[in-house]
């Protein structure tokens, strides 16, 4: 099992070293299978624009070779079938609005569980990343009305919010962590007992939860969030 968790962005000079490692893993599942290139679900859930974000994604992604995207683009409202991913070498999930693709992907969340247990690597990309846990952060910037992170980064949520995620991992994930200051929303949600703790991903940067160790890509750092005697403990690992 091989989880990428994408904190995010948009700089080119390292698009090879965030999403290589996944598309390496999902090129050994194809030549498995017999095939010549990867084939890729990508799900998108985006107002107007699902389409292009996964011609972007898919065009990022084939930058480190060719690959057949099998793309599945929805508006907020619309749920994803297990057609989705059916015969696929990867799973790539992208960015938008949290809860919009909470509720569309949650209907396959089985059938995603089932494939990454079976070796599918799966790519979360901001949103993506974000559903990928049991508990997952979906938005908010407030705990008993106070302010505790950036109203920009809410997700139009008020409360801090967490929601049943798809389940491929046990943390919780938070992501544009240095951009967007969404790490204090990580460590009040730790502090207030919403969740135990969790991982915050800087742009640019991927998380790699497999087997072994955990392994970090990228430009940025993966922050980590835990509960401590008095208080909460944060500390960095990068690349």
């Amino acid at each position: 099992m091989s989880v990428h968790l994408v904190g995010g962005g948009w700089a080119p000079e390292h698009y090879a070293s965030v999403y290589e490692p996944f598309f390496v893993e999902a090129s050994a599942r194809a030549t498995k299978a017999g095939r010549a290139e990867p084939r890729i679900a990508v799900i998108t859930v985006r107002s107007g624009d699902a389409a292009d974000h996964a011609a972007l994604l898919t065009a990022i992604l084939g930058e480190t070779g060719p690959l057949e995207p099998v793309v599945t683009a929805l508006a907020p409202g619309e749920f994803a079938t297990n057609l989705s991913v059916a015969d696929v070498d990867g799973i790539l999930i992208g960015g938008g609005r949290t809860p919009d693709y909470l509720a569309a992907v949650l209907p396959i969340a089985g059938e995603i569980r089932r494939q990454v247990s079976a070796g599918i690597p799966y790519l979360g990309f901001s949103a993506g990343a974000m559903i990928a846990a049991e508990r997952a952060v979906v938005g908010g910037w407030r705990i008993g009305g106070v302010e505790v992170s950036p109203q920009e980064a809410s997700e139009d949520l008020d409360e801090i919010t967490i929601e049943q995620g798809i389940g491929l991992l046990d943390v919780t994930v938070d992501v544009h962590a240095a951009q967007w200051g969404t790490l204090s929303r990580l460590i009040s949600a730790t502090e207030a007992g919403l969740i135990e703790g969790g991982l915050a991903v800087d742009e640019n940067t991927a998380l790699i939860v497999g087997e072994g160790a955990l392994g970090v890509t990228g430009a940025g750092s993966v922050w980590r969030v835990s509960q401590a005697e008095g208080g909460v403990l944060v500390s960095t690992f990068g690349a």
